[in-house]
């Protein structure tokens, strides 16, 4: 029997991957003053989701874009403090915002007072799906012996997340659906959240396949389950959610945003470089070595995205019990 659901594919979403995207128009000439601009990643540098936004960022720069953009990194507060600096910039085109769900799992638990909809979508870039992993240790090997060992123990067995952010949800979105209750200890980031389970330091802790690939074939991590729709031709061996019983269809997705209220001729702008190089077939390829598959969304496909995911991530959040926001 399937048990709990997870839904999170909205219909803009499910349309990029039918049909390959949700083209943007040609941009028109857009009047942007800075020579360089800086798209805000709100986590540390050499991270998994900073390593993406790079190879983008390189794509888009090739172009010959102007103005060219500059990765800048203001990490903490589980990406909320990049978030903070974001939103309160000017509407000129000159600051970028990276953005994934935690835009949305961070007001929902009450850590912000605002959301996706404080931005001015631009595209959606990539979807990462997630892999519960585990220290070699724990005397589970699947999401199955998992639950039944998080029943026997509830509350003790430590799953590593950011707080607030999706790494923190998936396991909100687990317990759920089986019933169960881990004890969650914050980690800021995948590479520190990695340090600890191969640390030992805790049991669980979201990964994915870029940064654990190695360590499950060493037998340093264990991966009880993958979150796609069918198993994954890099690690075969790891069953997903759903032949466990659990239909959770996740990742994360990840994508660009502008300051409210931004002109729309910039809007364009942006989503046309950004279209173009998610069309780069060594993007494409970069991200695949990655874990990660490319879905490029427009500026209105990905309001629509984002409309969607808010609103069931939101009755999600008020059935688990964590809903604060307003």
């Amino acid at each position: 029997m399937v048990k709990g659901k997870l839904l999170l594919g909205a219909a803009a979403l499910a349309t990029a991957l039918v049909t390959g995207g949700v083209g943007s128009a040609p941009a028109e000439a857009a009047d942007i003053s800075c020579r360089t601009a800086k798209l805000i990643v709100p986590w540390g540098a050499g991270g998994g989701t900073d390593v993406i936004f790079r190879v983008f960022v390189e794509a888009v720069n090739n172009q010959g874009a102007e103005p060219q953009l500059q990765v800048v990194n203001i990490s903490g507060q589980g990406g909320n403090k990049g978030a903070k600096e974001a939103v309160r910039a000017k509407p000129d085109g000159c600051t970028l915002f990276a953005i994934h769900q935690s835009a949305i799992t961070s007001f929902l638990n009450g850590r912000v007072d605002f959301t996706w909809n404080a931005f001015e979508p631009v595209a959606m870039l990539t979807r990462t799906p997630a892999i519960f992993g585990a220290n070699p240790d724990v005397p589970y090997n699947n999401i199955k012996e998992l639950v039944a060992a998080a029943k026997e123990k509830p509350g003790e067995i430590v799953a590593g997340g950011t707080l607030g952010s999706t790494s923190h949800f998936v396991f909100l979105l687990l317990e759920d659906a089986a019933g169960v209750k881990f004890k969650h200890v914050s980690y800021d980031g995948t590479r520190q959240r990695m340090t600890a389970l191969l640390a030992k330091n805790i049991e669980l802790g979201e990964i994915n396949l870029a940064s654990a690939k190695q360590y499950i074939a060493t037998g340093e991590l264990k991966a009880l389950g993958i979150t796609t729709p069918e198993r994954n031709g890099d690690i075969p061996e790891v069953m997903t959610l759903q032949e466990q019983g659990y239909n959770m269809i996740y990742g994360t997705d990840r994508g660009i945003m502008l300051p409210k209220d931004t002109p729309q001729e910039i809007v364009d702008h942006y989503a046309s470089l950004f279209e173009t190089a998610a069309k780069d077939p060594a993007v494409v390829a970069e991200m695949n070595a990655k874990g990660t598959e490319v879905v490029y969304l427009d500026p209105q496909g990905y309001t629509a995205y984002f409309e969607d995911t808010f609103t069931n991530w939101k009755r999600i959040a008020q059935e688990v019990g964590i809903y604060k926001g307003q």
